[in-house]
């Protein structure tokens, strides 16, 4: 497509190319040029081949050459331009063409569309005549032409027919000749022939004679090349295994040669892998130095199977058409051929190991990714060896060409590898040799879940292993073990992500929880057994003074109350840290929901993963990817459309940690929390430690009211209960009924001794939670104080400003114990933004405490204490309903409103006559199905109502 101007010039510059190529003749023409690209299997052969490259020169001319290939490819850029532009023209051309044909195309047509219809009735018109003038002598010449034309076909068949029955006939006499002379590759050529020539007698007797004659000189043309296949392939002989591979192809029995191909390749990886000593996998096999556990063999057994793939990868594709799933079926193969198989030992070594087995299991799941990882490399590089074809030239020559090519275009490969080479690919088809490698681990991988919680609840009696004796601290003991427990739960995570890739974090969340769960059950028994810890600063002994000498607490009580808040500091830490591991579990749960929305967007990015790709397969194909895992996944991480989640109406709420561990926000046993971003993981855990800390803090409660419990031991059993006498003189109440008539002041009567010690307890509860003001252990899970409600705690709280009242990680409100409890404010606000953090003071703290084992005495008091009165006179009603009276008093003073406690005293100090007969209206009053009030039916039989 050179323009005429341009002709001389390009003469001139190919004439002079042909000299100094030395007898190279150039096209002519750039047409030509092109045209000659379409006898060129790829661009790289043709470039060389125009440029004349045919071999690497040598050290003394390569500056010549150089310089001779730089004047060569000049030129040839310059024709390729020109030819460009050419085409480029050309094609400007055409579209001005059809441009200027297309608008008469609906004219051509339809004018096509009616001469045809035209030449229809034409033809039926001149075909109705010649029906008519045909005479019969005609039609009588035409029979006779077509039954010589059928039995000329027909004689022609049966001729064909004959040749080959003659060519059967001497098949097995040539063939064995052949054999004889050791001409293999001229019978295995016979043979061919004669196989084709097979579909001629289907459906004939003879059939099956000759069906049995081929396949009997088949067998004796492979009879006759076993021993010397096998011998040149454990020589490896690649030129001899190419031709008897040729053979074999021939005679149909290319899968007998991979046979013994693949069986005398991996005959010495089998033997190893049988003769073995494994004292995990063989019950038979002693510990000793000469014996092995599966992990440690399992990469010198990888590494002779990568020395042997090593040495395949070049041979491979000199002798098969399909070296890729040549060399996977290679490795499948020999899998398949292991005894024991690779299942069976990894069952008798996880049986062996018992609840560390999930160890060795990852163990050897590394060492299947390495071997997988450096076969996947080897595979990718024999994609890029062109695969043998039968009537190409030696493999000398091919390798020469080759060497070529690299150096005239090694940068040109470099860049667009999938467009010129035409051997290699940058994503070739997946072979299913890496999942029959990591198929044995499946059933360990779905059993995750089980392994794990094994493994942790071995780790769990490790860390608790020691008796507990003497005075423990059981403080320090708690926070000592956290260390081992949180360890193990951190290499959870680790073997989650080694042995699953992610698919297995619901039954690691599963396992975190049992383990942290049962850690917290073990604390908590230990704390109700406890003993008081040694080594506590007694309370006496860090206040000033003399100040808490009057309160009844002995030694042992000041020690245990100081080792039960030093224990409930502990158990805070433990929170932090389970927070901490849930953010780092988050994190690793973002990262794996990641890429298993990567992979269900784009399922072709499994195969760019490398060796993984297989592993990956069986985990997206095994019950692990559940639908669970993925409500896990997308509850961590939700889809981009996925809107938030709306606030819950929960009052106590767990907050982000924050750069504070020991003023961070925590919460307890609220499985949907409100007020935060992303959802609780371990929520079995949390819960557990709840109840932990609910523990710790009632034996603290007991403590403290232990002096107020001995009081009220013998409480029930006074006898001032039972005491005559006439009350109303006492009470000084003026004739008629007590409730028609105004009453004088009702502590009339003194208080029991008994009362005035319980009271005066109360009375110092104060003094005693001043010495802890700063200790923010008390300020710790307020919500699970006994008997304290949250509307109780949301009187205690204090709005923060607006400015101050958001937690950050950047900062914290400046009140010391505010962070310890999150309070949700009153749902009076108008938006959830403009809703003001309550917080507690020091001061709130403690009132919430006071307020709580007030509850609790008093609790005490009127379901176990009052009950066990036997009888109540008057005189001893009137003086209950006096204790009552003034210990109502003391404990209004403490926050502490009782309604159990106002009931026992407004019945108690009824009269009689009244008594009865308000008794008699609450008992009429009551519907079917009612029960009787237990403070109203108690007080009735005491006083005898009943």
């Amino acid at each position: 497509m050179a323009t005429p101007q341009d002709a001389t010039g390009q003469d001139q510059s190919e004439g002079a190319a042909t000299q100094g190529h030395g007898g190279f003749s150039p096209l002519a023409s750039s047409s030509e040029l092109l045209s000659s690209l379409e006898d060129h299997p790829d661009v790289v052969s043709w470039i060389n081949d125009i440029l004349g490259i045919s071999e690497e020169p040598s050290d003394v001319e390569r500056s010549g050459a150089l310089t001779e290939l730089d004047r060569r490819v000049s030129h040839l850029v310059g024709t390729l331009e020109i030819a460009s532009e050419d085409t480029s023209a050309q094609v400007d051309r055409l579209i001005e063409d059809i441009s200027r044909s297309a608008s008469r195309l609906t004219y051509d047509l339809h004018f096509m569309r009616e001469s045809a219809l035209s030449l229809q009735g034409t033809l039926h018109s001149v075909e109705g005549k010649s029906k008519s003038s045909l005479a019969a002598d005609t039609d009588a010449a035409l029979e006779k032409l077509h039954y010589l034309d059928l039995v000329k076909r027909n004689m022609e068949a049966t001729r064909e027919v004959l040749r080959e029955a003659e060519s059967w006939s001497t098949l097995e006499s040539d063939v064995t000749s052949l054999l004889a002379e050791k001409s293999y590759e001229k019978a295995a050529e016979r043979l061919s022939e004669a196989s084709k020539s097979m579909a001629v007698f289907e459906n004939t007797p003879e059939y099956d004679s000759r069906r049995t004659l081929m396949v009997s000189l088949q067998n004796q043309l492979e009879a006759s090349l076993s021993s010397a296949l096998v011998a040149a392939v454990n020589s490896q002989d690649v030129a001899v295994c190419r031709n008897y591979f040729s053979i074999f192809r021939n005679i149909q029995r290319e899968s007998e040669f991979r046979n013994y191909y693949y069986g005398s390749r991996r005959g010495p990886l089998v033997e190893q892998w049988q003769s073995a000593r494994l004292r995990d996998c063989d019950s038979d096999t002693a510990a000793d130095s000469l014996s092995l556990t599966f992990p440690a063999f399992l990469p010198i057994f990888y590494q002779s199977f990568l020395s042997i793939l090593q040495t395949e990868r070049t041979s491979v594709p000199a002798i098969f058409p399909d070296p890729r799933p040549t060399l996977s079926a290679l490795i499948t193969s020999t899998l398949s051929a292991l005894q024991p198989s690779f299942s069976e030992r990894l069952e008798a070594m996880a049986s062996y190991y018992g609840s560390t087995a999930l160890v060795q299991l990852i163990a050897a799941y590394r060492a299947t990714e390495d071997f997988a990882n450096a076969t996947d490399k080897i595979m990718e590089k024999v994609s890029y060896a062109a695969p043998v074809a039968s009537g190409e030239q030696p493999a000398t020559g091919h390798l020469r060409r080759r060497s070529s090519a690299r150096m005239s275009m090694s940068m040109t490969r470099r860049t667009h590898r999938a467009s010129i080479s035409g051997t290699g690919a940058l994503a070739p088809p997946a072979l299913d040799w890496d999942q029959e490698l990591f198929e044995p681990f499946v059933d360990f991988q779905v059993d995750y879940s089980r392994l794990e919680t094994r493994y942790l609840d071995d780790a769990l009696k490790s860390a608790l292993s020691g008796g507990l004796r003497g005075r423990v601290d059981h403080a320090r003991l708690l926070r000592e073990r956290a260390v081992d427990v949180f360890g193990a739960a951190e290499e959870a995570v680790a073997r989650c992500m080694a042995f699953t890739h992610g698919y297995g974090a619901l039954g690691l969340i599963h396992a975190l929880d049992r383990l942290f769960s049962d850690f917290a059950d073990v604390s908590k028994v230990e704390i109700l057994q406890r003993r008081s810890g040694q080594g506590g600063q007694s309370l006496a002994a860090s206040a000033s003074g003399e100040e808490l000498l009057d309160l009844d607490y002995t030694a042992e009580d000041w020690a245990d109350i100081q080792a039960l808040l030093h224990f409930l500091e502990a158990v805070r830490a433990l929170l932090d840290r389970i927070v901490a591991l849930e953010g780092k579990l988050r994190s690793t749960l973002v990262q794996v929901s990641t890429t298993l929305r990567q992979l269900r967007n784009e399922p072709a990015s499994v195969y760019l993963s490398g060796g993984s790709r297989g592993k990956l397969q069986l985990l997206m194909q095994s019950t692990l990817n559940s639908a669970e895992l993925h409500e896990l996944l997308n509850k961590v991480d939700p889809e981009p459309s996925s809107q938030p989640p709306s606030r819950g109406d929960a009052f106590l709420t767990p907050t982000p940690p924050t750069p504070d561990a020991r003023r961070s926000p925590r919460t307890f046993a609220l499985p949907h929390p409100s007020f935060v971003s992303a959802p609780s993981l371990l929520v079995g855990a949390r819960n557990a430690v709840s109840e932990l800390a609910k523990t710790c803090q009632q034996a603290l409660q007991d403590t403290i009211l232990s002096p107020l419990h001995k009081y009220l031991a013998s409480y029930a059993s006074s006898s001032l209960w039972s005491a005559p006498g006439d009350p109303k003189g006492k009470r000084g109440l003026t004739g008629g009924s007590a409730l028609s008539e105004v009453q004088v002041p009702t502590f009339s009567l003194s208080p029991s001794s008994t009362m005035q010690h319980v009271a005066e307890g109360l009375l110092n509860l104060p003094r005693l939670f001043e010495v802890y003001a700063d200790d923010d252990a008390l300020a710790f899970s307020l919500e699970t104080l006994p008997f304290l409600s949250a509307e109780l705690l949301r009187g205690f709280a204090e709005p923060t400003p607006p400015a101050e009242g958001t937690l950050s990680s950047s900062g914290l409100s400046h009140t010391r114990r505010s962070p310890s409890l999150s309070l949700k404010a009153a749902p009076a606000s108008t938006s959830a933004s403009a809703v003001p953090t309550p917080a507690l003071t020091p001061e709130a703290v403690s009132a919430a405490w006071l307020s709580s084992l007030g509850l609790s005495l008093v609790s005490r008091l009127t379901t176990e204490v009052l009950p066990r009165i036997t009888k109540l006179t008057p005189a001893g009603a009137a003086q209950l309903a006096s204790d009552l009276g003034y210990l109502s008093n003391i404990v209004m003073a403490l926050n502490v409103e009782s309604p159990e406690l106002e009931k026992w005293r407004e019945w108690v100090e009824i009269d009689d006559a009244s008594g009865k007969e308000k008794f008699k209206e609450v008992r009429e009053s009551l519907g079917s199905g009612e029960k009787e009030d237990s403070v109203v039916g108690t007080v009735a039989r005491l006083r005898g109502w009943v």
